[in-house]
Order: structure tokens, then C-alpha cells, then sequence
């Protein structure tokens, strides 16, 4: 599923994946507004493809805080760090992860974003152990991601999305999270909070 972003053409991902009609970029600013991000925070941006969210948390966060700009290619990754110095935004850093860890420092982060994301997770259950570990004690998940229903959603969702919303909060709350809300109501995709548990 992962393996043609791996050596990504960014401008034809961004294309796509900034453009008008795609609700995680239509909505951006309500999506940004509903996480209640502070100044000093630390976030993670999983799946942080061409950098959309990246740029926003790191302006929402300030020079006090820091964005992880997370992802498995290595030329998405190249390209926000590209990005973050023409927009002189020095609170972004750059990680490299596999199909089964974030690679992100054990309690570093307050919040960890998963955009259209969790959907391409190989292996949900290492990825979401390694999310767990990196987000400090209370610490956040927010996912937002496509509504897979039949009769709703479009054939390409039906056979690209491997879980829908009940799945993916199964799967979350078995993995030592709390369900918190759903902050924001929105059209193709949902979007939920959970607490990390223990600690």
C-alpha cells in the first residue's frame, strides 16, 4: 500500500493533496482550531506527506514549541524541511520512520496527528504501541480519517480503507487509549481524540 510514496514525486502528491475539494485541506483551519493547540506544545505529525498540517502546527505552536514532521518517505520528509527553512519555521523536525515505529523519542510529544494516515497503517498495532510511547503521560491522538460505510462512502474508499470508524476506535482503545471526543463533525472523514492511559 506504502511502497509508491516511498520515493514520492512531491509536487504531484501536493497537487493532491492540497487542493480544493479534499475535505483535510478544505476544512485545514477548523481541523488546526479543534485540537487546541498551545504555544510550547510538542506535536507529531504522522504521516506528515507534503507538510499541509506540518506548516500550521508549527505557527500554532510557536518558537517555544516543536513539530516532528513524520513520515516514511524519505522525500516528503526532504521536502518539509525544504519548506520549513523557506518559511523560516526553525520549530520543524524531520524524522524518517518505518511501517512499525514512529521513531520518535519515548515521552516527547503532548500530541500525535495522524491525517488520512491510519488507514496505511501495515502494522496498526506497532505503530500504535510506538505512538503510546512517544506521547508524554495524558497525552493525545487525534485521527482523522475517511469514513468507510457502503452505501456512503465511494468505491475507491470501500477498497483502499482497511478499517472504518468503529475498527479504528477498537483497535486505539485496545491499545491503552481513552476515547475522548469528536471535535469536529465532518462530511467524507471523521475526526477523534484519545488520551493515552497509564504512566
Amino acid at each position: 500500500m506504502n511502497a509508491h510514496y516511498l520515493d514520492a514525486d512531491v509536487q504531484h502528491w501536493r497537487s493532491i493533496f492540497e487542493s480544493s475539494g479534499r475535505e483535510v485541506f478544505d476544512r485545514r483551519f477548523q481541523v488546526v482550531a479543534a485540537l487546541d493547540l498551545r504555544p510550547g506544545m510538542h506535536v507529531a505529525d504522522v504521516g506528515a506527506g507534503t507538510g499541509l498540517y506540518t506548516m500550521l502546527f508549527a505557527r500554532a505552536v510557536g518558537e517555544s514549541g516543536v513539530v516532528y514532521a513524520v513520515d516514511i518517505s524519505p522525500s516528503f520528509v526532504a521536502s518539509i524541511e525544504k519548506r520549513a527553512r523557506d518559511y523560516h519555521a526553525g520549530n520543524i523536525v524531520g524524522i524518517v520512520n518505518t511501517e512499525r515505529s514512529t521513531e520518535l523519542p519515548p515521552g516527547s510529544v503532548d500530541l500525535v496527528f495522524l491525517a488520512d494516515t491510519y488507514h496505511h497503517f501495515a502494522f496498526p498495532r506497532s505503530m500504535l504501541n510506538s505512538i503510546h510511547a512517544a506521547l508524554k503521560p495524558g497525552g493525545v491522538l487525534a485521527i482523522l480519517d475517511f469514513r468507510r460505510q457502503p452505501g456512503f462512502s465511494s468505491p475507491w474508499v470501500m477498497g483502499h480503507v482497511r478499517a472504518g470508524r468503529a475498527q479504528v476506535m477498537q483497535e486505539v482503545q485496545g491499545a491503552g487509549f481513552e476515547y475522548l471526543d469528536e471535535p469536529l463533525q465532518l462530511r467524507t472523514n471523521y475526526c477523534l481524540r484519545f488520551r493515552k492511559l497509564g504512566d
